[in-house]
Parts: structure tokens; sequence; C-alpha cells
């Protein structure tokens, strides 16, 4: 399965879980890409800015993500490594509670959900199982989040995926664009532009 050339930018108004909107930069690069993006929002009453540039190789596995976020508390600036072989340093020190995840999942972002449908190109009615290095909006801490992602028959000519991730007790069909960015991600965000 290949997906068209990703746009120069895309973008996604979040809803229900949280208020805001999220912008995202795509560029290829030698052997990958380079995403960019910022999203602003409020959520339980608490008001958040997280940019981040994440830096991806040819396969699509997660080389490196730097995230900045804004918090009333003030700002934090967080580093992720992998070796592309699921090993993970934050900040340089080494991560092993991440050991064997392969993407980023951003809890501000809807555009990471991008990632592992890319990275896995699952045919219909296969299934993967794909835990990922979360790191939450609030404090960029880094956690462990088992996941997985479903293929589903496709409707209008959309690729559609079953996502679960059990610690928060979600799953969701979540629908992609010819390209394999989020359109409607249920409770979380819409994709705008």
């Amino acid at each position: 399965m290949s997906f068209a050339p990703l746009p120069a930018t895309a973008c996604w108004q979040h809803r229900a879980a949280r208020s805001g909107f999220e912008v995202a930069y795509f560029q290829a690069a030698p052997g990958g890409w380079h995403m960019d993006g910022t999203t602003a929002a409020v959520e339980d009453g608490q008001t958040w800015i997280v940019s981040y540039s994440i830096r991806l190789d040819a396969s699509w596995l997660t080389r490196e993500a730097r995230i900045t976020a804004r918090t009333a508390l003030g700002p934090r600036e967080t580093l992720l490594a992998c070796d592309g072989e699921g090993r993970w340093r934050v900040d340089g020190r080494p991560a092993p509670h991440l050991d064997g995840c392969l993407d980023i999942d951003l809890e501000s972002s809807a555009l990471t959900n991008t990632l592992p449908v890319h990275r896995l190109a699952l045919a219909t009615g296969a299934h993967a199982a794909t835990p990922a290095a979360y790191v939450r909006a609030l404090d960029l801490r880094a956690e462990r989040l088992e996941q997985s992602y479903a293929r589903l028959p496709d409707e209008a000519g959309r690729q559609r995926y079953r996502y679960a991730a059990p610690a928060f007790g979600f799953t969701s069909t979540l629908v992609y664009d010819s390209s394999g960015l989020v359109l409607d991600y249920p409770g979380i965000a819409v994709r705008a532009g």
C-alpha cells in the first residue's frame, strides 16, 4: 500500500477532549521526513502550547523528536532519540521503559497517529500492536503507551483504522486521507485544512 505525497502543510481543530488548533509542516529530507508543528489548546481548564520537530527515517521510524511546551508553570523542553530498533534516550539518558517502541505519540497532536499507519502499511483486515513513546502535553513526561491499529475496509475512498489504547480505555475508528494524514479522530480532532 502506498500513499500520495504529503502536502506541504495540514491543520486540525481539536475538540471534545480539548479545545484548540494544530498546524504542521512536512518536508522531505535525505533519508526520510521532517515534521514540525504546534498545538495551542485548553484542556480541563489548563492552557498549553506544545511545539514539535520530528525526524523520521525512510521507513517512517521515529529517529528524533524535540518537543517544547509552555504552560502556566513556565517553559519545558525534551529531546527523545531512537536508534531505529526501539531503544530510546530521553534528554540524553537511556529510557529502557520505552524499549520496543518505534513511534512517537504526542498527547497534544493528531498528526502523530499518522506515523504508525505509514510505517506498518497494513493490508485490509490486518492488525498490529504498536507501542509508542507517549509524551504528555503538560509536563512532557515520556511514557510507554500500548496501542494497536487494525485496518478496516476503506469507505468512500478513505482508509480507516480501528485504534485502541487500552490504558485509557479508548477505542475509535480513525479516518485517513490519501496522504495517510488523519481526517477524523473522534473525540480528539478533525482535519481543518
